[in-house]
């Protein structure tokens, strides 16, 4: 088998099995088996996360949706009107122009967006697993063609020679 990675390595690439780099190795071994190249790339890269990451994912999950925003603007409504229906009592703990409304708006700015940017750079991660997962399916297809191309074109040639 490793003779036949060998000649294969040289006859697609120009090197030694040795020579080529792990994508490249990677292509050559899964044609020589005989098997499939992709795998799930959501579900490896899901199961690699930690108990932190994935509560990030749900963050920032639930911090862009509309559900937030209408939530949210709600809590805000609710939060003046009951700080205005106060001031007219002169019991507001929060009156005009709403400082501690402020406050907690910048601390939860404060806190959501690293989370989203955590969520964003492992979004990242997973875009170039599946950039390269897709570079090795490419690359075995390629080879797979020009490996088609050459034994019909040695076909052809057998046919002719038969012919003369």
């Amino acid at each position: 088998m490793k003779k036949y990675f060998e000649n294969l390595a040289k006859a697609v690439f120009g090197q030694t099995f040795q020579q080529l780099g792990g994508i490249e190795q990677k292509v050559i071994e899964s044609i020589a088996n005989k098997e499939p190249l992709p795998e799930n790339i959501n579900t490896t890269f899901h199961e690699k996360l930690s108990f932190g990451q994935k509560m990030a994912d749900k963050v920032a999950s639930f911090g862009g949706s509309w559900t937030f925003i209408g939530l949210f603007g709600l809590l805000m409504l609710s939060w003046m009107s009951a700080n205005s229906w106060f001031l007219l009592a002169e019991n507001a703990f929060d009156p005009y122009p709403f400082i501690l409304l402020n406050l907690a708006l910048s601390a939860l700015a404060a806190l959501q967006a690293p989370i989203i940017m955590m969520s964003q750079n492992r979004q990242a991660a997973k875009d170039r697993l599946e950039i390269t997962a897709n570079y090795e399916v490419s690359l075995k297809s390629d080879i797979e063609i020009t490996r088609l191309h050459q034994k019909i074109d040695d076909l052809t040639a057998l046919i002719k020679q038969a012919n003369l």
